[in-house]
């Protein structure tokens, strides 16, 4: 496992990508690492994301008490240490308000994951959380039904929130998943999305479960919308 200090220096790298890439604005988002088993570095309260440092960071435990850091954890903590409890191979959470996949969100619009390969691929199906009120319990507990089975997360009117077994991964989903909305609401302006075939989601399935190293039986996703 990477050091805590090179862990810090990373989200805070993160932290400034993600206001660079206009992905977060004012207090917007928030960022966790797993340190250990039982110990996550989050980012704090009331910060925007570009003045974020290393040593700005909170650590807490899993059950989310205080063990270091002059600052109070990111009001979203709930929401972190839910999945890191229930998933066991997660390393890192981001959370963010990317304005487009937010737009799909406050529509009610499901981001199709079978039009473009590289979501198919990269993170599969995209689960939208039912909203409830941010930053509490019940935001965490909403996301029960669907962490064993999804990377990435809509929240109706709220955000997004993406995992990952590092931290690059999680940014990175971030960042897809943002894109991938602005690409599915221009082929809309156009007129048309045309989705991948059963067959073609297939073979992408098999190929994220292959290099995740799990057995490639999965069946392709159902159709959730145009």
């Amino acid at each position: 496992m990477r050091s805590t200090l090179a862990l810090r220096r990373e989200v805070a790298t993160v932290c400034r990508r993600l206001y660079e890439r206009g992905l977060v604005a004012g207090q917007d988002g928030n960022v966790s690492v797993r340190v250990a088993d039982d110990c996550v570095l989050v980012t704090p309260a009331g910060f925007s994301k570009v003045d974020v440092r290393p040593g700005d960071l909170v650590e807490v435990s899993l059950a989310g008490a205080h063990q270091a850091g002059a600052e109070r954890a990111s009001s979203e903590l709930a929401m972190h240490l839910r999945i890191y409890q229930r998933r066991a191979d997660a390393r890192a959470v981001v959370h963010a308000h990317p304005p487009t996949a937010t737009a799909f969100a406050v529509a009610g619009e499901p981001l199709m994951a079978d039009v473009l390969p590289e979501i198919m691929f990269g993170m599969g199906e995209v689960a939208t959380v039912p909203y409830v009120t941010p930053g509490t319990e019940a935001l965490a507990a909403a996301f029960e039904p669907f962490l064993s089975t999804h990377d990435a997360f809509l929240m109706a009117n709220h955000g997004a929130t993406t995992l990952g077994p590092t931290l690059r991964t999680a940014h990175q989903r971030m960042e897809s998943l943002e894109h991938a909305a602005r690409i599915i609401l221009g082929a809309r302006l156009l007129g048309r999305v045309n989705p991948l075939t059963p067959d073609q989601l297939r073979t992408l399935v098999a190929a994220r479960d292959l290099a995740r190293g799990h057995d490639a039986h999965t069946p392709p996703p159902t159709r959730q919308g145009t």
